[in-house]
């Protein structure tokens, strides 16, 4: 195998990029803009051109990099097709390793970015050591990606993984941007904790120092930090939502760990304390010794997965 491996992240802005050696250590990382004219066109060239300037300033030959790794939005399936496209960017359709390959002659494998960033977690962040693993990504929704023994759960169609429309809830009558009703996004990511803090807050009149000020994931938890009763019942309400999606999760997958990560995880270890008891209560017996981590790679899990879909 090559000393090194490239691990590409491509967002709807920006497109991380990763140089690694054999062992899973980031020697450099540096973005490019994403370009998005005529339906991303100039993604892969601008990738390739990067990556090559990199290849000449590190005096790195071509048959001493062990392949590109590459972390896309959108369902990706096993050969590396992204099925069925990638709206935010405008792709229709296609094979991500050939559309590289176009470029520069290296293998190159394809998953889909949270489950890149999930195997990030699994190989070098809060799952290290770990064989099957759940990474939940609380942020505007909610992500998630699954590894069982040590290979991405991408299922048929590229949508394993999509936690955050599991069904939860029979009774709501707002629409998740899926256009189902009822799922766990629309609960445990940030704007969820915003729609139960809004719900809790116009029930009655209990004294709350969420009153009257702006409200976040942040402010809630805050709250919670600060001993206020009805942000704490808010969290809890959050968490029994969480605990009992993961539950369901739990009880088909049976992951070592779950992995939480995401802009709402930055509350820290009270998030966990939420999460946890509901977890217990309706998981099934064999699956409560799952451990819950935060996650410990952040914005990097990305580049750090896509390698690993090299280097691992």
């Amino acid at each position: 195998m090559g000393r090194y491996a490239f691990g590409v992240d491509i967002g709807g802005t920006t497109i991380k990029i990763g140089l690694f050696n054999a062992e899973g250590t980031v020697l450099d990382k540096w973005e490019i803009p994403t370009d998005k004219e005529n339906d991303g066109e100039a993604i892969f060239p601008d990738i390739a051109a990067s990556l090559l300037a990199k290849m000449k300033e590190k005096g790195i030959r071509e048959e001493e990099l062990a392949g590109i790794g590459v972390g896309a939005p959108g369902a990706v399936d096993d050969a590396g097709t992204l099925v069925g496209g990638a709206v935010n960017i405008g792709w229709k359709p296609f094979n991500i390793p050939e559309a590289l390959n176009a470029y520069i002659n290296v293998p190159v494998k394809a998953s889909n970015d949270a489950n890149a960033a999930a195997f990030g977690e699994l190989w070098q962040g809060g799952g290290k050591g770990c064989q099957s693993m759940v990474a939940v990504t609380l942020g505007t929704g909610v992500g998630g990606g699954i590894v069982v023994n040590g290979r991405i759960l991408s299922g048929s169609t590229g949508a394993g993984g999509e936690i955050g429309h599991i069904h939860l809830e029979d009774n709501e009558t707002e629409e998740c941007g899926c256009k189902n009703k009822g799922c766990l996004e629309q609960y445990a990511s940030a704007t969820g904790i915003v729609r139960l803090a809004k719900r809790r807050l116009a029930k009655d009149e209990q004294p709350s120092v969420l009153r009257g000020g702006e409200i976040s994931a942040k402010s809630v938890f805050d709250a919670v930090k600060a001993g206020d009763q009805v942000a704490i019942e808010i969290a809890a309400q959050f968490g029994d939502y969480l605990g009992k999606g993961l539950a369901a999760v739990a009880g088909v997958v049976n992951p070592e760990i779950f992995v939480i990560g995401g802009g709402v995880s930055k509350a820290g270890e009270i998030l966990l304390s939420f999460v946890e008891p509901p977890f217990q209560k309706y998981a099934f017996s064999q699956c409560r010794g799952a451990k819950f981590v935060l996650a410990k790679l952040g914005n990097d899990a990305g580049i750090f997965g896509a390698a690993g879909l090299i280097l691992r």
